[in-house]
């Protein structure tokens, strides 16, 4: 970890690239040219403790594809897709809703994140990223993209009890 100890208080924003993040990078193509990836059902859960924690995340995205639209829907964050360039989306995002970058962690992978990252106070990436990703991450997570990123960051890094929040009262 390059910087000092990341709090979630001190995050106001969690934007996640969706390739390589939340699936493990790997496209399934039917005969008929439709899509399929996996995604990890424990970063599921991990969206639901930043839910009751009301706390914004959304996925920003080059491919404009319906799976991610589904997984989006399904976490109930919004999916800004179909974005060229990363940074111009990100500033998008930001204006609309207030915040400033330095209060975003953004987790990537691969070089269409790198110069994003570089703007935001805080980032992260799976184990198996590109190394340039690897070296400008504050964080190098230790699962890999689509094995459950979200969770390993919200659980391990940033010490969120999931059971306290979404299942005591």
């Amino acid at each position: 970890m390059g910087k000092s100890l990341l709090l979630f208080k001190d995050i106001d924003a969690f934007v996640f690239d969706f390739d390589g993040v939340l699936t493990d990078n790997i496209v399934f193509l039917d005969q008929n040219g439709v899509e399929s990836v996996a995604c990890s059902r424990a970063d599921g859960l991990a969206f639901d403790v930043l839910h009751k924690l009301r706390k914004p995340a959304y996925i920003l995205s080059t491919e404009n594809n319906p799976v991610v639209t589904a997984r989006a829907n399904k976490l109930k964050v919004f999916a800004l897709q179909g974005v060229s360039n990363k940074v111009e989306g990100i500033n998008k995002i930001a204006e609309k809703e207030g915040f400033s970058l330095q209060n975003v962690l953004y987790v990537g992978n691969d070089l269409n994140d790198y110069q994003v990252m570089q703007l935001c106070g805080h980032t992260a990436c799976p184990a198996d990223s590109h190394i340039a990703i690897k070296g400008i991450s504050d964080i190098v997570l230790k699962t890999c993209g689509g094995k459950g990123v979200v969770r390993e960051l919200l659980e391990d890094v940033l010490s969120l009890d999931f059971i306290e929040i979404l299942y005591k009262k």
